[in-house]
């Protein structure tokens, strides 16, 4: 599980991507990094280990300038603990690309292999998504021919991306002084939301995990990013989006939400929060069905993500609710 976000727009975005990545901090803890690409195609990067107000001072603020950019904070399950490790991800060829990833490969091995083996590409770190990286580099050199790129370039790209790349990913990427690009695996495993704020000057996109990164910054919800779909947004601030696989199957993870999201965001158009209250309520309806004879005399939630799922259920039960379990708040996840 990680947090990851992208934004295209009329100004610099520095600012706006470290404060997305302070609500998404609860997706990860571990590492952060942002990156971003000035108007001369210089492409800046702050990443380290450590909580997302510890990682980016504001003199490396400073340096982040451009008017696109992506962030990540890490929560590793993949790779191992270090700054060689921290997202996002940098190739120079073709073009100069930098990536984020939120889920995992299912055939990293062997995806590693061939990219050594046939593509002449070298993985340095234990990470899938350094060779996810690797992947969509290899796939948009075959369609290069000129400077720029097109957006059919990036469908055909990522098309062959889901035939070699097994398992849940949802990925942000920048190609200098190209634009954004975002693609969300075909099963639609992990949640990926595209956002849109309107000004005088036009159209400002932001990809990112969860919705709730939009409010804060001033941006609308536009809609869930389609299981295999690929948006692209040029340096213009169009937006381009297309179905990259002829087979997509809606099939997300339910621990996000169980555990993993805020319960101020929406997934795929269902509120986290009302899905937690809902569990509370099926789980009472099971225990006055199959356990007539039971006579709860507390409902204690374990923090901080059943709290929403526990009240439902003693309120419907009607048993006091009482917190039984104090989390040390300076830990992180547990």
């Amino acid at each position: 599980m990680c947090g990851i976000i992208g934004i295209s727009a009329i100004n610099s975005v520095n600012q706006d991507l470290y404060d997305g990545l302070l609500l998404l901090q609860h997706r990860g803890q571990d590492a952060a990094g942002i990156s971003t690409c000035s108007d001369n195609g210089r492409v800046h990067t702050r990443k380290a280990p450590g909580l997302v107000r510890d990682v980016f001072l504001k003199s490396h603020l400073e340096r982040l300038q451009g008017k696109m950019g992506i962030g990540h904070v890490r929560y590793p399950t993949a790779g191992t603990l270090s700054s060689f490790e921290a997202q996002p991800f940098y190739v120079n060829s073709p073009y100069g690309i930098v990536m984020v990833h939120n889920g995992n490969l299912t055939n990293s091995e062997q995806l590693k292999k061939q990219l050594f083996q046939t593509d002449f590409r070298h993985i340095n770190t234990n990470s899938d998504s350094e060779i996810l990286l690797n992947v969509f580099a290899h796939e948009l050199h075959k369609q290069s021919s000129e400077p720029d790129v097109l957006p059919k370039q990036i469908f055909k790209t990522v098309t062959e991306v889901h035939k070699r790349c097994k398992g849940a990913y949802s990925v942000i990427g920048m190609i200098a002084k190209i634009g954004i690009f975002g693609f969300r695996d075909p099963l639609g495993i992990r949640p990926f939301v595209i956002g849109v704020r309107k000004s005088v000057m036009g159209d400002e996109y932001i990809l990112a995990s969860e919705s709730v990164t939009f409010a804060g910054l001033g941006y609308k919800i536009l809609r869930d990013v389609a299981p295999g779909e690929t948006v692209f947004i040029d340096k213009n601030n169009q937006l381009h989006s297309q179905l990259c696989t002829d087979k997509p199957s809606l099939t997300p993870c339910l621990f996000e939400y169980v555990y993993f999201s805020r319960p101020d965001s929406i997934i795929d158009d269902i509120s986290v929060y009302k899905a937690r209250l809902r569990m509370g309520k099926y789980l009472a309806q099971k225990i006055k069905k199959e356990y007539k004879n039971l006579k709860p005399d507390v409902v204690i939630p374990i923090p901080d993500t059943s709290r929403t799922s526990a009240l439902e259920l003693a309120n419907i039960l009607n048993i006091p609710y009482r917190e039984g379990f104090i989390k040390n708040r300076y830990i992180g996840r547990t």
